[in-house]
């Protein structure tokens, strides 16, 4: 019996189809793949991993947010020592704590870190008032150098201490259990999309720089940086600008002079830490970081002018408040350029600021400072513009990503699954 031409054809195109679907089969399929949680976590209902995840966060707190904010006051005491204070956090520290954290959780503890900072302004000033008050001329030394004395050997033993204390990251760490270690795992997983173990190939560090330098945000947020570490540089020199406040004794040169102008410098910084509190507590409530960042610099602008402009007591103490105010602009929670290299270059080309920072605040300048007021005053509106410009590209690639269409090159959004699981840019 033959074959029609028509049951020939019929066959031909089975076998077409059978070839297409082997072809088919062979080709990888380079689509973004879900990912699929340890089988731990996929048994747990909402309300217990909500139970579990909320005890893992309060175990993490305790064991790193003691240790760090203590670490950062000790810190910035040894560094305010040589009038050399930064005032952005350590990209090292940004990345330790972007390992243990999601998105929505960074802001507060980067506000926590830094708070460490601001705290430390405060101690400086109350542990300098009392050592130029008693100890100036003990046993031979001055007060300077009891300061070194005094702030040296106890950062040397905070050193020691938090050695033992802190933990490596989730993945290699012995202090939590087997389910607590699969929890921090996964959870940092599922924030961004894909596994972000430090060993995977795709997160090397020439390949985290690559990523950087071919982003545009990265120049974007490192003008913004730039431009907030600037208009801060007046940190550098807070009791210089304190001792210009015209008011009884500080008219004159004695000790107990020098010693109500230290005591002066520690209220801002204590509304400082109050104020990032709030700030970033609200930030990571809302989800919402533009506004967030920007009305803190309006505030500054509005303290150098008021700065530049009087020497009165209350005025003047008053822009040195807001100026304070103006510092928590710095608790940028979990910042685009998540990988080590990114914080390392943003960070270090930032606070290059401190280069010229001292030449703005001669005493031939004293008592306004008008030169440094006025520049601090043009670099915190050039931030409130490059975080403007930062908010419009990221609502632009939000909208792409709502499409449907993979954003290649975002550095918060690692290769794998963002645009699967839901990943937006937090704006």
């Amino acid at each position: 019996m033959t074959d029609s031409p028509t049951d020939t054809k019929i066959r031909g195109d089975e076998a077409g189809s059978t070839d297409e679907k082997v072809g088919a089969a062979n080709v990888e399929d380079t689509r973004p793949q879900r990912m699929q949680p340890p089988e731990f976590i996929r048994n747990l209902s909402p309300e217990k991993r909500q139970e579990l995840e909320k005890k893992l966060k309060r175990k993490i707190d305790i064991r790193l947010l003691p240790a760090i904010i203590i670490m950062y006051i000790m810190n910035y005491i040894d560094r305010e020592r040589w009038s050399n204070q930064a005032v952005t956090p350590s990209p090292g520290c940004l990345y330790y704590l972007s390992c243990w954290y999601t998105r929505k959780e960074l802001g507060f503890r980067t506000a926590v870190l830094y708070s460490g900072a601001l705290i430390s302004g405060a101690f400086s000033g109350l542990i300098s008032a009392g050592v130029t008050w008693g100890m100036d001329g003990t046993r031979g030394l001055g007060a300077w150098q009891w300061l070194f004395i005094i702030e040296g050997a106890a950062t040397v033993v905070v050193a020691f201490a938090c050695y033992f204390v802190l933990p490596n990251f989730p993945r290699t760490t012995t202090w939590l259990t087997d389910e607590e270690r699969t929890l921090a795992i996964w959870r940092l997983q599922e924030d961004i999309g894909e596994d972000d173990w430090v060993n995977s190939e795709e997160q090397t560090f020439w390949e985290g720089a690559k990523l950087m330098f071919i982003d545009p945000k990265t120049y974007i947020l490192l003008v913004l940086l730039f431009c907030i570490v600037a208009s801060g540089t007046v940190t550098n020199f807070f009791p210089t600008v304190v001792n210009t406040i015209q008011v009884g004794a500080l008219e004159n040169e004695s000790s107990n002079a020098k010693v109500i102008s230290l005591l002066l410098t520690a209220p801002p910084y204590v509304l400082g830490v109050i104020v990032t509190y709030l700030n970033a507590t609200h930030a990571d409530k809302t989800g919402e970081r533009y506004w967030h960042i920007t009305i803190p610099m309006w505030v500054a602008v509005i303290a150098y002018i008021i700065a530049a402009t009087t020497t009165h007591i209350a005025p003047r103490y008053l822009s040195m408040m807001l100026m304070a105010l103006a510092w928590i602009s710095n608790t940028m929670p979990r910042p685009p350029a998540k990988r080590a290299a990114a914080l390392a270059f943003i960070n270090a080309v930032s606070n290059c600021s401190s280069i010229y920072a001292s030449y703005l605040y001669p005493k031939s300048a004293d008592p306004h400072y008008t030169v440094a007021m006025i520049v601090n005053c043009v670099t915190a509106f050039i931030a409130v513009c490059a975080a403007t410009v930062m908010r419009a590209v990221l609502v632009r690639l939000n909208r792409k990503l709502e499409a449907g269409v993979w954003v290649e090159g975002a550095i918060n959004a690692v290769p794998g699954e963002g645009a699967v699981n839901g990943f937006r840019f937090k704006i």
